[in-house]
C-alpha cells in the first residue's frame, strides 16, 4: 500500500505542482484560519481574516482581550461565527493560561500530549486541530478532510465510513513520517477534490488518478462527466 500512496501523491504533484500550504503569513495566522474554514469555503476566510487584520485582532493576544461579540462581527463571513468567535477565545485562553501565550512553548510539547490539550479545549475538532499541529507547529500529523474520504474510498483504498483515527492512521503508517509530506500531501487532495473528485458530479476524464481510481473505471465507460 506504500508505493500505491506514494504513486498517488506524485502523479498529484506532477498534475498541479506543489501546492505551498497553508495559506497565511504567521503561525497565528495560520491557527485562527484553521478554526475559521470549517464548513465554509476559504474565500469567506479570507474576508474574515481581512477582517480581523483590518481591526489588529489578527494575534491570540490580541483576540484573548476582545470581546466575544466584537470578534463574532468580524468574522460573519465564515457561517456558525459566533461558535467560531468562542472557539477563537477559548484557544487564546488556553495559550495563555497553559502556555503564557508562548507558542513555541505551545509546540515544543510532545505532539500526543499537545493533541490531546487542544481537543480538549471546547469545540475543536481532530481535523481542525491537526491542522494547528501540522500547518502551524510542523508537526508530523496528516489531516483528514472530506476531500481525503471520498478520493481514497473511490480509488478502493478506504472505506468512507472508517472513523477519522483510522483513516489518518492509515496514512500514517503507510507513509514517510514527514511534516512536510503530509502537508503537501493533503494539500494535494483538497486540490483534486475542487477541481475533479466533486462530491456530486465528479470529473473522471481529466483527472490526474483516473487509471488508478475504481470509481473512475466504473464510470468511464458509461461517458462519465468531463
Amino acid at each position: 500500500m506504500q508505493h500505491q500512496l506514494v504513486e498517488v501523491y506524485h502523479k498529484l504533484l506532477a498534475a498541479f505542482g506543489h501546492q505551498r500550504w497553508w495559506p497565511g503569513e504567521t503561525r497565528e495566522e495560520v491557527i485562527i484560519g484553521a478554526i475559521l474554514t470549517q464548513n465554509v469555503a476559504w474565500r469567506n476566510v479570507e474576508t474574515a481574516i481581512d477582517n480581523l487584520r483590518q481591526h489588529n485582532l489578527l494575534t491570540l493576544k490580541a483576540i484573548n482581550e476582545a470581546d466575544v461579540s466584537g470578534i463574532a462581527s468580524l468574522i460573519r463571513p465564515t457561517r456558525f461565527y459566533n461558535q467560531k468567535a468562542l472557539k477563537l477565545k477559548r484557544l487564546s485562553d488556553f495559550l495563555f493560561d497553559r502556555y503564557q501565550g508562548d507558542l513555541d512553548a505551545m509546540f515544543a510539547e510532545g505532539v500526543d500530549r499537545l493533541r490531546h490539550e487542544l481537543l480538549n479545549v471546547g469545540g475543536l475538532g481532530e481535523e481542525t486541530v491537526d491542522s494547528i499541529l501540522l500547518y502551524a507547529g510542523n508537526k508530523a500529523v496528516f489531516v483528514v478532510d472530506a476531500y481525503t474520504k471520498r478520493t481514497f474510498s473511490r480509488l478502493g483504498f478506504t472505506n468512507e465510513k472508517w472513523s477519522y483515527r483510522a483513516y489518518q492512521q492509515f496514512f500514517m503508517q503507510h507513509l514517510d513520517n514527514e511534516a512536510e509530506l503530509y502537508n503537501d500531501y493533503h494539500a494535494q487532495i483538497v486540490r483534486l477534490g475542487r477541481a475533479f473528485c466533486k462530491k456530486n458530479v465528479p470529473e473522471c476524464t481529466p483527472c490526474p488518478l483516473s487509471d488508478l481510481c475504481l470509481y473512475c473505471m466504473s464510470c468511464l465507460p458509461q461517458g462519465c462527466s468531463g
